[in-house]
């Protein structure tokens, strides 16, 4: 252990990483750089965070904003792919990992430091998606994860390990949930929520309104997209992350954004989360709206396979990887044509797109009419249906043959 001299820690103040800060410091002999990564978790989380590190032991503390960089260059991206993970999740916690990562990486070069570390324990997500970017931009780093090392073993035990170094910590004995939140959105695990037959409780959800509780009058909002990126709302021309503030926070008031789900870990286990996603649900929405009038039958087949492809890349930590980059061009190269605009109705915890129109759109009201039109023949329709029928009916003339 005493070859490490400099670890860089991924630092968010809570109780964990609190822990880890001195544990590092007595079990390696080495000097301990605090590194938070500010996604857009909030002002709460990161306020005073800074002089909480350095208090823990911390020889300096590096507050990163990576806010607008998340979003444009992780989040937009991933929008273009149309990646949701088993259906629902849209992948907020995972999208956040590789930048968070890759900041960590660049803190660690900067100083001169011979090792990363994280709080992630052994059974989740993120100790593989931060340790597959890790390897992936600086394999000659060290990584140490405390959680597989320690013998701590319950809250209570950090709490006391902390107490007795008179290192102070806000944290209780009781930890009810467990979160973790970014400007995209906010998951809940743990608690009540460990019981599938459980309905989560108004407690797991603090960033949407019910939909009971949700304004009875819906709320029209504007979105203007152009190459597959969302650029304005309400007519408002804004940068990526600030599109993403703009429409959290109508979405929210109106309960838009909420799943609970099971998901497959990629560890192997199964794991109940509750999700909030507003302002996220609205961009896929929006998103997928302009898809239907500019891509043909083909392309949004195709763009559907390598989606579902793309949401496991994300979920399972590959994003520095050469078939991340083949992906994206894929999406890059269909998203050139998604310039338009979409105006959705927020509602009682649903967001429904009920206006849309684009310069690029393949939608034609003279082909697609059921009154009289003078560009399409129905008569030539049986020809086309003989055709793309013709194997089915060689196999049955073949089965008769038989007989």
């Amino acid at each position: 252990m005493s070859s490490i001299k400099k670890v860089v820690l991924a630092y968010s103040g809570g109780l964990d990483t609190s822990v880890i800060m001195p544990w590092l410091k007595e079990n390696y002999d080495c000097e301990v750089v605090a590194f938070v990564a500010d996604v857009g978790q909030g002002d709460e989380e990161l306020e005073g965070i800074e002089a909480k590190a350095l208090a823990s032991g911390a020889s300096e503390c590096y507050v990163v904003d990576l806010k607008e960089e998340m979003v444009a260059d992780y989040i937009y991206p991933t929008l273009k792919t149309g990646a949701v993970y088993e259906g629902t999740y849209l992948l907020g916690t995972s999208m956040a990992r590789p930048i968070i990562a890759k900041a960590q990486v660049e803190v660690a070069l900067k100083v001169g430091a011979d090792a990363v570390a994280h709080g992630c324990t052994g059974k989740g997500n993120d100790q593989v998606r931060f340790e597959s970017c890790f390897a992936a931009l600086a394999p000659n780093l060290k990584v140490i994860a405390p959680w597989r090392e320690w013998d701590l073993d319950s809250r209570e035990s950090l709490l006391d390990y902390l107490a007795e170094r008179d290192i102070p910590c806000a944290a209780s004995a009781k930890k009810i949930y467990s979160r973790d939140g970014n400007a995209w959105h906010l998951s809940t695990e743990g608690g009540e929520l460990e019981d599938p037959w459980c309905e989560p409780s108004a407690e797991i959800w603090p960033l949407t309104n019910s939909p009971e509780e949700a304004p009875n009058e819906a709320q029209y909002v504007h979105i203007g997209i152009e190459k597959g990126e969302i650029i304005a709302v309400d007519g408002e021309k804004l940068s990526p992350y600030q599109c993403l503030v703009a429409l959290n926070k109508p979405a929210a008031l109106h309960g838009v954004g909420r799943i609970d789900i099971v998901e497959n870990r990629l560890v192997g286990m199964k794991s109940r989360g509750c999700y909030e996603t507003p302002g996220g649900t609205v961009m896929v929405t929006a998103l997928r709206a302009l898809e239907e009038l500019v891509l043909d039958k083909e392309c949004r087949k195709w763009k559907n396979t390598f989606a579902n492809e793309f949401a496991h890349l994300v979920y399972d930590g590959r994003w520095f990887t050469p078939l991340k980059d083949s992906i994206l061009a894929g999406a890059e190269a269909l998203a050139q044509t998604f310039t338009g605009e979409i105006v959705v109705k927020l509602y009682k915890g649903n967001v429904t797109a009920v206006q849309k129109r684009s310069p690029n759109s393949l939608y034609s009201e003279d082909f697609a009419t059921f009154g009289a039109d003078d560009v399409y023949n129905q008569s030539h329709a049986e020809g086309f249906i003989r055709l793309f029928s013709l194997s089915s009916r060689i196999t049955a003339l073949s089965k008769e043959n038989t007989k």
